[in-house]
């Protein structure tokens, strides 16, 4: 004979119908979400390699290697526009990461009192939300003037290094990599702030307990067990600088002409589909696809390569 337990699991188990149709409908429901969005990323990727195809067959991979940009005589190549977009994303990626730790880790750790700390949260996520034209607008016209005599003494100082070989007369690259650093600040204050709140009281307390300092508790202790958290955000971060338009597009210069210079003039290609494809036509269109698909594996590239990164870092740590 069953015991009570027993009987009390068995009307437990005997769910009534509803509930189990709730359940199957949920289930269903999330994959098909999950699914959607998988369909949509495919979809646009045989767009855009479809619309591409043209160009393919005619420049293959000198396309890749080439910075000739002339609709007239059909010649296309998007060389600037790749080291444009990998330069600007990876040095504003290298200045953020440790200004935007380092801001979550003030905020967090207790240097100063909540008050101070929640203000200064506020101040992150309202420069989150500010509109990348209005950027834009502030790069040109406050800080590109503003910068330019610096460039200017680094060009002199420098001028013989191929980076610094061109001087500053107005929007360049440099102006740009400090606007994404702006952007993409907040992405990272934000998500290493939440990754930092997670890590368990008990893992700071049994560091203070064996006797590390605050700043010893918080390089060995608790930036490891957040790794993996931040390492999400920097990924964030660094889609939206590769993938980031309009403030680019209005501070960059927007020249084709190859150089390694920081200082100079430059492009990316989110910033080149933006300024040619309302007034392209024939084979410039299929080349501004191309570019648009070398974006897109560029980019997988790289979030492929990040979440190796992260798994790897989670294990470890």
């Amino acid at each position: 004979m069953p015991t009570g337990d027993q009987k009390e699991l068995y009307l437990l188990r005997r769910r009534p119908a509803y509930e189990k149709f709730v359940d199957s409908s949920f289930r269903n429901i999330t994959i098909s979400m999950a699914s959607m969005v998988a369909l949509i990323l495919i979809a646009i990727l045989i767009v855009v390699f479809w619309g591409s195809i043209e160009s393919m067959g005619r420049y293959g991979l000198k396309f890749l290697v080439t910075s000739n940009w002339n609709p007239v005589d059909n010649e296309y190549g998007i060389a600037t526009a790749i080291y444009g977009t990998a330069i600007t994303s990876f040095l504003s990626l290298l200045i953020a990461i440790p200004l935007g730790i380092g801001t979550a880790i003030f905020i967090t750790e207790n240097f100063v009192p909540k008050r101070i700390r929640d203000i200064i949260g506020i101040l992150v996520e309202l420069l989150a939300a500010i509109p990348s034209v209005v950027l834009g607008l502030w790069a040109i016209f406050v800080m590109e003037p503003f910068l330019r005599p610096l460039l200017t003494i680094l060009y002199n100082s420098l001028g013989w290094i191929p980076f610094f070989s061109s001087q500053p007369m107005g929007p360049g690259i440099t102006p740009a990599i400090l606007i994404l650093v702006v952007m993409i600040l907040p992405i990272i204050t934000a998500i290493s702030r939440d990754s930092l709140n997670q890590v368990p009281i008990s893992l700071r307390e049994a560091a203070y307990g064996v006797g590390a300092t605050r700043w010893r508790a918080i390089i060995d202790v608790i930036l490891p067990a957040a790794v993996s958290g931040i390492a999400g955000g920097v990924l964030l971060a660094l889609g939206r600088a590769m993938g980031e338009t309009m403030a680019v597009t209005m501070i960059i210069g927007n020249s084709n002409n190859f150089s390694w210079s920081l200082l100079g003039p430059g492009n990316t290609i989110a910033a080149m589909l933006a300024n040619q494809f309302g007034e392209a036509d024939g084979s410039q269109v299929s080349s501004l696809y191309y570019a648009a698909f070398v974006l897109m594996v560029l980019t997988l590239v790289v979030n492929i390569i990040s979440q190796l990164m992260v798994k790897r870092l989670s294990l470890k740590y």
